[in-house]
């Protein structure tokens, strides 16, 4: 059996453990979970995916919606090693662990959590998206466990392009080694065999590159830049310019050279 439905997260919540499998995804907002002692934080581009009797908390900003998919772990596609999804399925559950959805992935929340506010009494169809989201999920997590992590795996352009879709948010080395399918012990060790730096100093340059880009050929206020890109203030990103690209906003708006 499959149950799902919008939440809002209590601003805090004691540790408990639930009989079935659940996954708590981002809608709205953002909250912080543990899960077996491990934390995640938890916006609109993640899922948290709980296992049968891990113990876990929560708690949720004001503006937090989540969908909680409830999946009771008697059920065939993960209990039947004979079931046509058994193989696919059993490794969703297999340990605690948070996934970044991909754009795809994350339009389907969004598209399914309106039709759940759309039309609340409809449980099947609500079941039904679940369904689809888990089989999304599913099979993203299949895709990664197949291939192998390692030197010649991780992609700097993929990283790239990871970073330059959440430049405006905060991005934690936990969350680039995740997208590798990598420890953040392994991921920095890799990191700097293929790429010849370091994670901080990769994304650091990613976001001054886009300041860069944004500051000579845009009208946006230097403020707004600044939080396009992830910096905490305009004078966060004013020194860093200064210091790693010998510039100020004021001179790249006015169509300087960089140096």
């Amino acid at each position: 059996m499959l149950d799902a439905r919008l939440l809002k997260l209590p601003t805090a919540s004691h540790q408990h453990c639930h009989e079935h499998h659940q996954i708590v995804v981002g809608v709205q907002g953002e909250a912080e979970l543990s899960i077996d002692g491990t934390g995640s934080h938890l916006d609109t581009w993640k899922a948290c995916l709980v296992p049968t009797e891990a113990r876990h908390d929560y708690c949720g900003d004001l503006q937090n919606h989540m969908m909680v998919i409830n999946l009771d772990p008697s059920s065939p596609a993960i209990s039947t090693p004979s079931h046509a999804d058994y193989e696919q399925m059993v490794r969703v559950f297999e340990k605690p662990r948070t996934i970044h959805m991909d754009g795809r992935l994350q339009g389907l929340v969004q598209f399914a959590a309106g039709e759940f506010d759309r039309s609340p009494g409809n449980l099947a169809m609500h079941s039904h998206l679940a369904s689809s989201i888990l089989y999304c999920m599913a099979d993203r997590i299949s895709d990664r466990t197949a291939s192998t992590p390692n030197r010649h795996s991780l992609s700097p352009d993929a990283i790239q392009r990871y970073i330059r879709a959440n430049l405006h948010r905060k991005i934690t080395v936990q969350d680039l080694a995740s997208e590798a399918c990598l420890s953040v012990s392994r991921f920095h060790e890799v990191f700097r065999e293929v790429v010849g730096t370091t994670p901080h100093q990769f994304l650091l340059q990613a976001r001054l590159n886009q300041a860069i880009n944004l500051l000579a050929s845009t009208p946006l206020s230097v403020s707004e830049i600044s939080y396009r890109v992830g910096f905490s203030s305009q004078s966060a990103l004013t020194n860093a310019l200064r210091k790693h690209k010998g510039t100020t906003p004021a001179r790249l708006q006015l169509r300087d050279d960089v140096a």
